[in-house]
């Protein structure tokens, strides 16, 4: 138990600038004394003691904001930032240094018996406000980011973003776009660690639904060019074709025509923050 401690509190100088001495985290830190009731009501769980370790819970809820129910799995070198309104149900499992801000919601969507609520496995990082919802797995080394709302598995290394969540998938998934799930896994398990980002921000980050509009523009235009090229073609074979051609065009109207370059002038400036 006291190995432990001393494991938490070296988290939180590794993820923390703020703290500044042993004394200070020990005192004034709530997610430290959430995770310090925690861990004596979860071993009054396993001992069937069920009643104290409830008792003991809703008093941690009482002093530190923090609600973490005595049944759920919490490895080593844990972190809640901040804490207030956090809540971490039954069933729900988290790895070794993972980190939580304030606001997370690790809950369940489901009124029936058993699991739950998710698994967040090694070095996840959930932003601000963020929901995850269910009995599924949040990858190695995942990030969510603040205020998303997760309601299906995500990979190992990817960031998600959005509500619902949309992922990001970093650079080596890139490189090897047609792999496998289980390829892309293992990409993730030997790939360096990131240094750590406080609040799973991502800086320089594109919105992946502006990238993937920015694209389907660009092949827009490229495919009106080459219209374009063919019927001039075809208007040398056929001198009646460009008569027809004008005969049923309909040109956009300049409303449409300022929609369009406001999707793209937002694509463009997502694309250079990236």
């Amino acid at each position: 138990m006291l190995k432990q401690l001393k494991e938490d509190v070296q988290a939180v100088f590794a993820r923390d600038p703020a703290a500044r001495n042993r004394l200070e985290v020990l005192t004034t830190y709530p997610g430290i004394h959430a995770l310090m009731m925690h861990r004596v009501a979860h071993e009054l769980w396993k001992k069937e003691c069920k009643t104290s370790a409830r008792v003991l819970s809703s008093f941690s809820r009482f002093v530190t904001g923090i609600e973490i129910h005595p049944g759920a799995k919490i490895g080593r070198r844990f972190f809640i930032d901040h804490g207030m309104g956090v809540v971490i149900g039954e069933t729900a499992e988290i790895g070794d240094d993972v980190t939580l801000y304030h606001g997370v919601t690790l809950g369940g969507t489901t009124w029936n018996k058993g699991k739950r609520h998710p698994t967040l496995e090694d070095g996840v990082v959930v932003g601000a406000g963020a929901k995850i919802l269910g009995p599924f797995t949040v990858g190695k080394n995942a990030k969510v980011g603040s205020n998303t709302v997760v309601t299906k598995a995500v990979p190992a290394g990817v960031t998600a973003v959005g509500s619902p969540a949309r992922f990001i998938y970093k650079e080596q998934f890139k490189d090897q776009p047609n792999a496998s799930p289980e390829e892309q896994h293992d990409l993730a398990q030997n790939a360096a660690k990131d240094k750590f980002q406080a609040y799973a921000a991502t800086p320089n980050l594109a919105d992946p639904v502006f990238e993937g509009m920015r694209v389907l523009l660009d092949r827009l235009s490229y495919t009106e060019q080459r219209m374009n090229a063919l019927c001039a073609r075809l208007s040398k074979i056929d001198p009646s074709f460009k008569h027809v051609e004008h005969e049923h065009e309909h040109e956009l109207s300049d409303k449409e025509l300022k929609v369009l370059e406001d999707i793209r002038r937002e694509c463009e400036s997502q694309t250079d923050k990236s």
